[in-house]
């Protein structure tokens, strides 16, 4: 879902939207809806796998963000991150609510039609699987905390290069630069796991 440009976007810097967010413009504040509304919902799409419970969320994240945009302040992070973590905790008390399942289709367990039926059994598979997720869990482990956070947002929560280093604060090369370093240090740190 796209929304169309807003007039003050290009014009206007983030830091002085935000500012001006602040001292109650809301014509600032909706620039900042429509500048950051892709990221937000694209992030809750992907955990909920739901697209109305995602842009009921998305809206929510973004009344949470103007009730709360006096409280915000600049840390270093870019406005994005602030309302990734507002959606992140809107989301993560969805799921404390139990409302959201999480369902996979499974086949019978002799039915070799069925979902990742191949070589091996069911439980076969499930441990190839246990174990391929630790082995990906150890090697991002020797990432840094840079490295980590711009993999995570790309590849879990499947963001464009542009809309993580929106989120990171940083420019989409030095998104490219640290995913492409990070990747190579996970194949290193992989292949030795599995030599």
């Amino acid at each position: 879902m796209s929304l169309p440009a807003h007039p003050i976007v290009e014009a206007t810097p983030e830091p002085e939207l935000v500012t001006r967010a602040r001292a109650g413009d809301r014509e600032a504040f909706a620039a900042l809806y429509h500048q950051h509304y892709r990221v937000v919902y694209g992030f809750l799409l992907v955990r909920t796998r739901n697209r109305h419970l995602a842009e009921d969320l998305t809206q929510e994240a973004f009344v949470r963000a103007l009730r709360r945009i006096d409280g915000f302040t600049w840390q270093g992070v870019a406005f994005a991150g602030w309302l990734t973590t507002i959606a992140k905790n809107l989301w993560l008390d969805e799921l404390g609510r139990g409302r959201t399942r999480w369902e996979t289709p499974v086949g019978e367990f002799d039915d070799p039609r069925g979902p990742g039926s191949g070589t091996g059994g069911p439980v076969a598979r499930e441990l190839e699987a246990v174990e391929a997720r630790e082995t990906v869990r150890a090697a991002l482990k020797t990432l840094n905390a840079r490295q980590r956070h711009c993999v995570e947002l790309r590849y879990l929560d499947e963001l464009t290069p542009q809309e993580t280093a929106l989120v990171t604060g940083q420019t989409v090369g030095a998104v490219r630069t640290l995913t492409c370093r990070a990747l190579l240090k996970l194949r290193w740190s992989i292949e030795a796991v599995s030599v």
